[in-house]
């Protein structure tokens, strides 16, 4: 047999090819081996997607996945059966607890697991239904010195540097954590990953500091801080931080995506460069639930199939600089995620309580994870 397992028959959407139709993809070796017509038959093992969508494997570009470890984490296996091949975990772990993150979390882990580091000591430690204390919040606890040394000894894992300003997770430092990521990242050659909340800082004082690859999250999130003006536009510092190179990534969590808010942007044209669910343990449960909600919820707000699906591949492995992820050309990661799209009346939920009443919702049937089947509904 010339390949290892084929998915045949579904519909294929691999916006980095610019391909959408009915073929098959072939895996061997791990890696992705040929997409086109008549492969099944030279596979020593078939899955019929008939009737399926078949993407390359999607990237959560925004989780928390130090399960046991962090008081926001979730179970990696879990986010893996709802669809996704490579979960980004931005900012559990710390330079002081990165090393159990890795040994006992990402090592371990079928599902890929690629974090940001953040730039606090331990990372967010005390997040909870009872507890809530923002780890940008103590300025003793910024550990810049020691988060140089680990994303050195780490880079194969790593992704970049996560910082959490606002006054949730930063209190009245202000402008400060943001300022020690900058040193940080700019130390190490890795770009940022940017969390803001309420003010202070503000969102033009936040995007100020970024450069060309830095990712800000939370970009739809609800007033104030929203990039949506008050009469209808994108907020000019949001429009000059594209123009020089800075990523938007959705980031839905508890309380930072507003159905209002999407509308505005996407009225003026300005879609998220990745659409990522950043579940945790807060807002597994809803709001958030998982990626493929979070995606269903663009596609009910008007954006096509390929567009969704582009910004958790082909967009989420160039903000990662992983152009072997996301992706079907030959050679690649021989990841595949296999959806259904189903249609009917859908109730969702934003982070501020609206709801949305949509006709469509994608669902996980399968995941091939390394050239192999790894769940299948």
């Amino acid at each position: 047999m010339d390949f290892e397992l084929v998915v045949s028959g579904g519909r294929v959407v691999d916006p980095s090819q610019n391909l959408d139709r009915v073929t098959d993809v072939a895996f061997s070796g791990g890696k992705v081996a040929a997409v086109g017509d008549g492969l099944a038959g030279r596979a020593a093992r078939k899955v019929d997607a008939a009737g399926r969508i078949v993407t390359p494997g999607l990237i959560d570009l925004h989780t928390h996945v130090y399960w046991g470890g962090t008081s926001l984490g979730v179970d990696p296996l879990l986010l893996g059966r709802g669809g996704v091949t490579t979960l980004v975990d931005t900012g559990s772990a710390g330079p002081g607890n990165y090393p159990g993150f890795l040994e006992h979390m990402i090592k371990p882990s079928p599902v890929r697991i690629i974090a940001y580091l953040n730039v606090s000591f331990a990372g967010i430690y005390g997040f909870s239904k009872r507890v809530m204390v923002g780890e940008s919040g103590d300025l003793r606890l910024m550990a810049p010195i020691d988060a140089v040394e680990v994303a050195n000894a780490n880079r194969d894992t790593l992704a970049g540097i996560k910082v959490r300003v606002g006054m949730n997770a930063s209190g009245n430092s202000g402008l400060v954590p943001l300022q020690i990521a900058r040193q940080v990242a700019d130390r190490i050659d890795m770009p940022m990953m940017v969390h803001i909340d309420i003010p202070p800082p503000t969102l033009e004082d936040v995007l100020a500091l970024m450069r060309p690859g830095d990712i800000l999250t939370h970009c739809f999130r609800p007033f104030p801080n929203t990039p949506a003006t008050a009469e209808g536009k994108v907020l000019p510092a949001v429009l000059e931080a594209r123009k020089r190179g800075v990523l938007f990534d959705i980031g839905h969590g508890m309380g930072s995506f507003s159905f209002g808010t999407a509308r505005t942007m996407l009225a003026n044209g300005f879609l998220p460069d990745t659409i990522s669910s950043d579940v945790h343990a807060l807002c597994i449960e809803g709001p958030a639930f998982d990626l493929l909600t979070t995606m269903s919820k663009f596609l009910c707000l008007g954006l096509d199939l390929p567009t969704v699906v582009k910004s958790a591949t082909q967009n989420a492995a160039a903000a990662l600089q992983r152009p072997d992820l996301g992706t079907f050309k030959e050679g690649a990661a021989g990841d595949a995620s296999i959806l259904s799209l189903d249609f009917g009346a859908h109730d969702y939920v934003d982070s501020t309580g609206e709801r949305l009443r949509g006709e469509q919702r994608l669902a996980a049937k399968g995941v091939v994870i390394a050239g192999k089947v790894w769940h299948e509904a």
